[in-house]
């Protein structure tokens, strides 16, 4: 792992995450900038001295040429640490699991590209959500038509944490996320736009062809977005909208995806995901679970535990540190897990956001 020492949050998740399914051991860390801390955050993981490492750097050229080195390393540092790490690990032959947004600049974005494409390694960017049982059912009935032809794709992100400037009282979550120079030039766009960005996308099988952005920054002084307004046209006719917010009172983590098509609608929730509405044209609305009856090969196939059972963010997470061994030991085809285009796609979507908000509120195509 790179990044997630004492102190960080995502990097417990990946961790946890990870061993769930009994995939994974943690062997190896560069687990902070600061060698002290990194030193520290090995000792409290149970990670050995000798593979400690005070660099990323380091880290690879040392386990690439180990007997026993890793198989994969997870990058969980702010965005704009994400390239550099990444790159490394792959010139070592090592695969790369990496955190979204994929950078924080188009520049870092397209180094990753490259480096993804001279590589045998294998890279994999976590966009959680998509590994959610029911999100990859729904995936699997519009890809089966059972919504029709696609028609209106609403999605929403809505948090309240960043409603109070708290950035500016040393909060570390808040200080790099809103600090641009660190995310990108997105908040909210990058930080969870993306994510509801992604799994429109993901669900329907949809390319956005164009967008329109207004971005607001209502916290004082902000540098970055924390609300955002988009418009999205996509191939085949369908229009879709994207409300991403980080100052909406009353949401802790409010991603939600309705989907409409000529047939057939459903609707999906993250904070209650093992419920999804699936509703015929002129049928009774149809409530499926997770593991559920009904499901055939669909969200069954990506349960642990019984129906009733809830399962949510950290199994998602697991879903695809799962599929993404089976996909470094040749056992899959990873077909299902977002990758380095994805993490491109992410970047269009950032970058567009930016520019059509700048420009008043413009259409930009890709």
């Amino acid at each position: 792992m790179v990044g997630g020492g004492q102190g960080a949050f995502i990097g417990a998740v990946h961790r946890i995450a990870s061993r769930i399914d009994d995939r994974y051991e943690l062997v190896a860390g560069a687990l902070s900038s600061d060698p002290a801390r990194a030193a520290a955050s090995a000792a409290d993981l149970g990670i050995s001295a000798d593979r400690s490492y005070a660099s990323y750097e380091e880290m690879a050229r040392a386990e690439s040429a180990r007997a026993d080195g890793i198989d994969a390393v997870a990058i969980v540092t702010p965005n704009h640490m994400h390239a550099s790490p990444a790159i490394a690990f792959l010139q070592a032959g090592i695969n790369v699991i990496c955190d979204k947004p994929l950078a924080a600049t188009q520049v870092q974005a397209d180094a990753i590209g490259a480096a993804v494409k001279a590589a045998k390694a294998k890279f994999i960017l976590t966009h959680n959500y998509t590994g959610y049982p029911l999100i990859r059912q729904a995936r699997q009935m519009i890809a089966e038509g059972k919504l029709g032809t696609l028609r209106v794709i609403q999605a929403e992100y809505a948090q309240d944490w960043l409603t109070e400037s708290i950035e500016t009282t040393g909060q570390k979550q808040a200080a790099w996320r809103t600090d641009p120079a660190r995310s990108g030039g997105g908040g909210a766009i990058g930080d969870i736009g993306t994510h509801a960005f992604n799994l429109l996308t993901f669900v329907t099988g949809l390319r956005a062809e164009a967008l329109a952005a207004d971005l607001q920054s209502f916290g004082a002084g902000r540098q970055v977005d924390d609300n955002a307004h988009i418009m999205l046209r996509f191939g085949g006719g369908a229009r879709g909208m994207v409300w991403a917010s980080q100052v909406a009172p009353g949401n802790e983590n409010g991603l939600r995806l309705r989907i409409y098509g000529d047939k057939g609608g459903i609707e999906w929730g993250q904070e209650n995901p093992n419920v999804m509405t699936y509703a015929p044209f002129g049928q009774p609305k149809q409530l499926l679970t997770r593991g559920g009856a009904g499901l055939g090969g669909g969200g069954s196939n990506w349960t642990r535990i019984p129906p009733g059972h809830p399962e949510g963010y950290l199994e998602g997470f697991a879903t695809l540190y799962t599929d993404a061994a089976d996909l470094i030991l040749g056992r899959g085809d990873g077909a299902l897990l977002p990758g380095i285009e994805a993490g491109m796609d992410g970047m269009w979507f950032i970058n567009a956001c930016i520019a059509s908000s700048k420009a008043d509120g413009a259409w930009v195509k890709r």
